[in-house]
């Protein structure tokens, strides 16, 4: 009996967690609208979210670059199909890795940051003073940060892709010797612009809302305690990291079940 007891215990706070956090997304979508009005605080946000991310995603995307051309080669060359690589590797790249790694790399750098930053200023009483003169603190302060977030990874997600094919190339033609001329031809011929790199853009767009629509709401609804904040920023890690991953399974079987 107490077993069914915390079952359904747990049952309705997950349920309510939930639609809590639907209504606070609904309102987010509404507030965002207003934001565009004040579109300079948008590209300070963006200029802010960007620099946070950028140099680990430059530097993790070079090094995914490095590694997929060695594994790629060492598999290829097995069946006589190394002069595949620069496709393959161009292909995972835009397709996968690009949006799912920046997304993972972006809720853990940028993400928590947007958390903390949220938490602190309730904490510190700066929303509740917000909302005691009349300022909707969705429109002001969470809308800005939500178009920035959304805007800020399909770029990022591009500079991962781009970094990473750069260096595979430096691999490919640099240690292991494969003609520059057909690692580039061959992409040229086997990627699809609206396929491959349109789907990948999607990807990232989606995973943008999710990473900064998560990190928003924990911050914006956490305790406005030191220890509290610190519990919302590992709650957007798990909650974006594990949403992103679901999310790409479900838009890669939408995108890529149909030759």
């Amino acid at each position: 009996m107490k077993l069914l007891q915390w079952l359904g215990s747990r049952t309705l706070a997950v349920l309510s967690s939930w639609g809590h956090g639907a209504l606070f997304f609904s309102d987010l979508l509404r507030a965002t609208p207003g934001a565009l009005r004040r579109f300079g605080l948008v590209v300070a946000q963006i200029h802010a979210i960007g620099n946070r991310s950028l140099v680990i995603i430059l530097a993790s995307g070079l090094a995914v670059g490095f590694v997929l051309a060695l594994q790629m080669y060492y598999a290829l060359s097995t069946y006589g199909a190394a002069e595949s690589l620069g496709l393959i590797v161009n292909l995972a790249l835009v397709r996968e890795l690009g949006p799912v790694v920046t997304a993972l790399l972006f809720a853990g750098r940028a993400g928590t940051s947007l958390t903390a930053e949220i938490g602190l200023m309730k904490a510190g009483e700066q929303i509740a003073a917000m909302e005691l003169m009349a300022i909707d603190p969705r429109q002001r302060v969470l809308a800005p940060r939500f178009l920035a977030g959304c805007i800020a990874m399909p770029l990022l997600a591009a500079l991962f892709s781009a970094i990473g094919i750069l260096g595979a190339w430096v691999v490919a033609v640099g240690l292991i010797g494969i003609d520059a001329g057909n690692f580039w031809s061959i992409q040229q011929n086997g990627v699809d612009v609206w396929r491959d790199v349109g789907n990948g853009v999607v990807k990232s767009m989606v995973f943008g809302v999710i990473c900064t629509a998560v990190a928003l709401y924990q911050g914006y609804e956490t305790e406005a305690t030191p220890e509290g904040v610190a519990y919302a920023t590992t709650r957007t890690v798990v909650t974006a990291s594990l949403g992103v991953l679901a999310m790409d399974f479900i838009l890669t079987a939408l995108m890529f079940s149909t030759p």
